[in-house]
């Protein structure tokens, strides 16, 4: 038994009518709209342009047949304005509409530009909690403004920060540290100043290669050093910089320092952590941090100049 967009608004409508007058208008009637253009439509660039609104209301709950009515048959994700029904009142999304070639996906009848603008009104006035709810978010969002919300919820998880492969895991801050310290094996250490030695018996192999990961803790936060080596156009050079496990705007609470030299003479780098929002890629890819050059490196090294021995301090602080 096929169960279309307007049988169910037309239930879930019938159940609210008795305890809201907007409802005694809404109905299912497919309305042609060519171009689509309406004063009555509902236009999510508006809603996405605008602050996401967020209230704290408990126990407010929807029903899973009116959510399932906002599920697009073919994507299966939330459906936004413009939304599209054929003659049968069978729902899908604009995004998928091209997708399907104009036939509805349950019926195969012809789409054409029927918009269903009962279920767009039934969705602007749902209210509906956070995705990161677990994570402990406990807004209460209107539905046009849940995705813009949730792109910036400040509870949303952390990608893993390891930077020597494509890890997969998210979390919060207190699952990643765990997650580094078992599963990559990352060195921890406690306190805010650093002194590290990198050697590498063949400076000459570069290959894009993560060479380091150091987690520091202190001032309550953590965060992570990074060394590495990589090919910049077709140079290689190395690269030293900290990232801050946390949001951005903590992150410019705090400074750091790096230096680095030998045979008398050093560089200095002075920064603000960047979040781990940001990809390792994307900062790496900035030059936000100490870049030292090959032959700049091997001259620190001392020696014959073929194997690489540079040591690398720094520290972190907390700006006032």
């Amino acid at each position: 038994m096929e169960y279309s967009a307007c049988a169910g608004i037309n239930s879930f409508i019938t159940a609210m009518t008795t305890v809201s007058p907007y409802f005694d208008d809404l109905r299912c009637q497919p309305e042609v709209i060519n171009p689509p253009q309406n004063e009555d439509c509902t236009d999510i660039g508006e809603h996405l342009n605008e602050p996401a609104q967020l209230t704290t209301k408990p126990n407010v709950t929807v029903s899973s047949s009116v959510r399932e009515l906002l599920e697009c048959p073919v994507c299966l994700n939330a459906m936004y304005p413009p939304i599209h029904q054929c003659s049968n009142g069978h729902t899908l999304c604009s995004g998928c509409k091209p997708r399907v070639h104009n036939r509805c996906p349950t019926c195969r009848h012809e789409l054409g530009n029927i918009r269903c603008l009962a279920l767009e009104k039934v969705a602007a006035s749902l209210e509906l909690p956070c995705k990161y709810q677990s994570f402990g978010c406990i807004g209460i969002i209107p539905y046009y403004s849940k995705l813009k919300h949730e792109s910036q919820c400040s509870f949303r998880p952390y990608n893993c920060p390891y930077a020597g492969s494509e890890c997969t895991v998210i979390g919060d801050i207190p699952y990643l540290v765990a997650h580094l310290k078992d599963d990559h094996k990352v060195d921890m250490h406690v306190g805010s100043t650093f002194n590290h030695r990198y050697v590498k018996s063949n400076p000459h192999e570069v290959e894009n290669a993560t060479w380091m990961l150091t987690v520091f803790s202190c001032f309550g936060q953590y965060f992570c050093l990074h060394f590495e080596a990589f090919q910049l156009g077709m140079a290689p050079v190395y690269i030293a910089f900290l990232r801050f496990m946390g949001d951005d705007e903590t992150a410019k609470n705090f400074s750091y320092s790096l230096e680095v030299g030998g045979n008398g003479r050093k560089m200095i780098w002075q920064g603000v952590p960047r979040s781990i929002r940001d990809s390792h890629r994307k900062v790496r890819d900035s030059f936000d941090g100490l870049i030292i050059q090959r032959n700049m490196a091997l001259f620190f090294s001392g020696g014959d100049r073929k194997e690489l021995k540079l040591r690398v301090t720094g520290r972190i602080w907390k700006e006032q």
